[in-house]
């Protein structure tokens, strides 16, 4: 199973399901792997992953079920609304699962009582004068709503059409369509006001009227006008702080920002800060500065090293100020904000990758700098400041001592999981961290044959965090760097019918390795393909080298699992793979 961030849930719990069942029932010849004995869900289906010896029917709420030629299972279940009480039987044996399907839709006692809950602000925000300032509130169909603050009353009106989109594991199950809110009982209603002059801590009173009867609630949020002349500067302590296009862990990623970093800090809510070039981080990866003044920074000369496996490109600047990289096809852009050019002269001689520097003033306070390069293919690539020189480093693609081995290539394999964490479990309650590891082992010996240099993020069954799997590939700086995992998938699901492999990318110079890599191994090995995604994962993410992840298959189907089981298919399979890594790296390498 992926570390993707919206299926992470579901595989913690699926981990945890055979400690929920009694030890009487593990004793016995069936076995349920998933749902847990009282498991809650909103999803229209559930599936049962199981196993019984492969002689005999396992019956489920009286109907007889198929299974894998092992005697592997996993039937999806309709729910109704509440409680659905589910009875698996194989010859005198029988466990029972109580699935409570719930409705994800507002607390009607809490709507009626005109909860603090389902008022918006829930945070204390700060904005700057002029900027819209948005309220809104979940209120009983037919009601009417105001806010009132500073002496302004401000109506909230129901949207015209409310739609909900579903989560991003909707994809997974092929329906992701925006999900209409038939609410016979409710409304959501919104509205926005804008304050010219610099204000502090205004509190909104929400106010209610409904059935004759008014009622009121003081916001969690309060509201802060900005000074412009008086901003907060802050400076980024992490290595790597988290940037995103908004307030919270749901918006999108950003360019990550070096540790030293200064910007202003233009808004607020709760604990994230927005700061002057548009990104959102976390407050606790920042500190304040004991100055309200940032002036723009200024860059002049711009020069560059070529060294044994990487060129340097140094910009000294008079301050810290924020970046963001593009990658395309055949450039890299670096954008920095908050400066302005004096730049006359930049040395930059021939070098072995880069065809071109460019550069421009795109807006009074942001300069970017385009990298043309002489191949289409990237290979990594890191940006840090040291004091007030920000570097940009660039990798060159390995040198390999011959056309015909991976000699002077470097790999690294992430076998997902390990120690508590076990990742998907298949039927008969085999966990992913362990097929992760023998085929990620297994993979590591085919590519040394071939002259290939392997790290392993594991050797054994152990936990190693997300952070220091990530922070090895930035160490190791290696060729390309694979992250090995097996899949599941989210309630709802059909986990007898979904099978494949599944690729995953983050960055354009790991999309073309991604794309190979899964169209060899389904050919070659003639697998289902579950598809090729860009995707926002934990091991995507770093950016020294082309990174992909890679689900080999489905732990949940009783078909796949029986394969992804049997030791002579995980030979084949590591052969395969490695196979595929030689064959791309040698083809982008002999330009």
């Amino acid at each position: 199973m992926s570390n993707n961030i919206f299926w992470k849930s579901f595989l913690i719990t699926i981990s945890l399901n055979l400690i929920a069942e009694s030890s009487f029932a593990q004793s016995q010849s069936l076995k349920i792997v998933y749902p847990p004995i009282n498991h809650q869900t909103t999803a229209e289906s559930i599936f049962i992953i199981g196993s019984a010896p492969a002689s005999g029917n396992v019956i489920i709420n009286g109907k007889s079920i198929n299974r894998s030629s092992l005697g592997y299972f996993a039937p999806s279940i309709p729910l109704k609304m509440g409680k659905n009480q589910i009875t698996i039987r194989y010859d005198n044996e029988e466990l029972n699962r109580v699935i409570t399907r719930v409705d994800n839709q507002p607390d009607l006692e809490e709507i009626n009582n005109f909860s603090a809950n389902l008022l918006n602000p829930q945070v204390d925000i700060s904005k700057l004068p002029n900027e819209d300032v948005c309220f809104s509130a979940i209120t009983p169909l037919g009601s009417n709503t105001t806010v009132k603050i500073n002496q302004n009353t401000i109506s909230l009106t129901p949207a015209l059409n409310t739609v909900n989109l579903p989560s991003n594991a909707s994809v997974l199950i092929d329906n992701n369509n925006p999900i209409s809110t038939v609410a016979n009982s409710w409304q959501k209603v919104s509205g926005c006001v804008q304050f010219s002059n610099t204000m502090s801590n205004l509190n909104p009173i929400f106010v209610m009227d409904y059935q004759g009867k008014t009622a009121q609630r003081k916001g969690e949020g309060n509201i802060t006008i900005l000074n412009p002349q008086e901003l907060q500067v802050v400076e980024v302590i992490a290595e790597q702080g988290i940037a995103r296009t908004g307030a919270g862990t749901n918006y999108s990623r950003l360019t990550p920002l070096p540790k030293g970093v200064r910007a202003k800090v233009t808004g607020k809510e709760g604990e994230w800060l927005r700061l002057d070039y548009g990104g959102w981080i976390k407050a606790e990866e920042t500190r304040v500065l004991p100055t309200n003044t940032l002036p723009l920074s200024y860059i002049r000369s711009v020069t560059s090293k070529v060294k044994e496996t990487q060129t340097e490109i140094i910009f000294p600047l008079e301050s810290a100020v924020p970046v963001s990289i593009r990658q395309d096809d055949d450039s890299l852009t670096l954008s920095l904000y908050n400066i302005v050019a004096q730049t006359d002269t930049i040395r930059f001689d021939d070098n072995p990758i880069i065809k071109r520097l460019d550069w421009y003033q795109v807006n009074p306070t942001q300069i970017d700098y385009i990298f043309s390069f002489k191949s289409p293919q990237q290979w990594g690539y890191d940006v840090r400041y040291e004091g007030n020189n920000l570097i940009l480093t660039i990798n060159h693609p390995p040198n390999l001592k011959s056309n015909q081995s991976l000699n002077g290539a470097s790999i690294l394999l992430d076998p997902g999981h390990g120690g508590d964490e076990s990742g998907a479990l298949g039927p008969t309650g085999y966990p992913e961290k362990d097929v992760n590891l023998i085929v990620s082992k297994l993979v590591a010996q085919e590519l040394e044959k071939r002259g290939a240099r392997v790290y392993l993020t594991r050797n054994d069954d152990s936990f190693v965090s997300l952070g220091d799997r990530a922070k090895m590939i930035r160490n190791v700086n290696p060729t390309v760097a694979l992250s090995i995992h097996y899949n599941a998938l989210p309630d709802g699901g059909n986990a007898e019918k979904t099978k494949g492999v599944s690729t995953f990318w983050y960055h354009p110079q790991a999309q073309d390795l991604a794309v190979y890599l899964h169209n060899y191994l389904i050919n070659q090995l003639d697998r289902d393909s579950a598809g090729i995604f860009w995707n926002n994962l934990a091991l995507t993410r770093p950016h020294q080298s082309p990174t992909v992840l890679l689900e080999l298959g489905f732990m949940i189907n009783p078909e796949e699992f029986e394969w992804i089981t049997n030791s002579s298919a995980q030979k084949q399979l590591a052969f395969t793979l490695a196979d595929g890594i030689q064959n791309w790296i040698l083809s982008k390498n002999s330009w």
